[in-house]
């Protein structure tokens, strides 16, 4: 089951031998401790743009995993992958079923406000105002809870919500 290493990044091995050490001590199931092999080996191979071999371990880890904390970083780990293949629906349902499990995932959130402001300007350009509307609505709603649970990162979607009009708290 583990994967081979092909890159040979120092960080890479110690992270793949220290993982190892800390599970051979950790009382895990022995599900567990596979479904981190399977999620361990699809971070590796999506790290090395191995999409296809990416998303057959993170399904496999899936069928494995029970915590709900780790199945969303497993669920987001697969939309990472659809998003960056432009298949921004199968994203968002990936996305969705993150936050669904863990709602202090910032980064699921403005992956989300990413892809309904991207559906926006593609609305924008079909001159579908409407659509384009809702799509903005839902960005500026995924961005504001995005920066409520991390008020430091996504300047840039802070300062789309203040140029368009759309106020957000920190509080």
């Amino acid at each position: 089951m583990p994967r081979l290493q092909k890159n040979d990044n120092f960080i890479d091995k110690t992270f793949t031998v220290l993982a190892d050490i800390v599970l051979k001590i950790l009382p895990t199931s022995k599900e567990e401790k596979e479904a981190f092999y399977y999620y361990r080996d699809g971070m590796s191979a999506q790290s090395e743009g191995e999409y296809a071999e990416a998303l057959e371990n993170y399904y496999e880890a899936l069928q494995l995993e029970e915590d709900p904390y780790d199945r969303s970083y497993i669920l987001y780990n697969i939309g990472l992958i659809y998003a960056s293949n432009g298949e921004h629906i199968k994203a968002l349902e990936y996305y969705h079923q993150a936050i669904e499990l863990n709602t202090n995932l910032p980064q699921a959130l403005n992956n989300v406000a990413v892809i309904y402001h991207y559906q926006g300007l593609k609305a924008i350009d079909q001159q579908q105002f409407n659509i384009s509307k809702e799509m903005f609505s839902k960005s500026a709603k995924y961005w504001k809870e995005a920066i409520y649970l991390a008020p430091n990162n996504y300047i840039e979607a802070q300062n789309w919500l203040k140029t368009t009009g759309r106020k957000y708290n920190l509080n």
